[in-house]
């Protein structure tokens, strides 16, 4: 009965410990940044119909006689307004076409990275689709080191609190994989993504060490 208890003990110890374990892991995790998916004004999107070629209608309404034109999957195109799950586009072809077959992003997004008590890293992820700027911004104070890490295809520009460039702009060609600084002042540093052209998907690490994070 003695050994049965032990053993009995040792199995809840464990489970007790792999459970805290896990907690420990899920409140460690970094923090996961991305751009707003609702409530901004749509000035581009592309074509994503899972039942392409999409069809461009003269009017914002399912009739017959209403298509002015078809548009292949991965075209761009120009938004002028939406209505009621509709978007009108200029260009490549006027007319409206159904929102929930095309993809968009919000062309200015100007975010503050918040950490979590439990870890000095950020993740930010997102897509800029056609022409637009994101903006990250981290306060830091001075003698806090910053690391950025590429994780995906685009190194972001950092810009000093006095708006002075310390990394060039973004590279869509992602040669640049890590950045690491010592802040010479405190104030609010800018990670900026510029687009004027088709866009592209990020993905960076954001780290401070140091002194205590604000």
């Amino acid at each position: 009965m003695t050994n049965q208890i032990l053993v009995s003990d040792q199995q809840k110890s464990s489970s007790l410990t792999s459970y805290c374990s896990n907690f420990v892991s899920q409140k460690s995790s970094p923090v996961i940044i991305t751009p707003p998916t609702s409530g901004y004004k749509i000035v581009m999107a592309i074509v994503d119909d899972p039942e392409a070629p999409l069809n461009v209608r003269r009017n914002p309404e399912v009739k017959e006689g209403n298509i002015v034109g078809q548009l292949n999957n991965n075209t761009f195109v120009s938004v002028a307004d939406e209505q009621s799950g509709w978007l009108q586009i200029t260009n490549p072809v006027r007319g409206w076409v159904a929102k929930n077959r095309t993809r968009s992003s919000c062309a200015r997004v100007d975010r503050t990275i918040a950490f979590s008590p439990e870890n000095d890293t950020a993740i930010v992820r997102g897509e800029i689709i056609g022409s637009g700027t994101h903006n990250y911004r981290v306060r830091m104070i001075q003698g806090q080191t910053l690391t950025i890490k590429n994780l995906g295809d685009v190194f972001p520009a950092i810009i000093s609190p006095d708006d002075q460039l310390m990394v060039r702009e973004p590279n869509v060609e992602g040669n640049e994989s890590e950045w690491t600084g010592i802040m010479s002042v405190s104030g609010v540093y800018t990670l900026q993504l510029n687009s004027n052209l088709r866009g592209y998907e990020y993905e960076f690490s954001v780290s401070i060490k140091g002194n205590e994070k604000l």
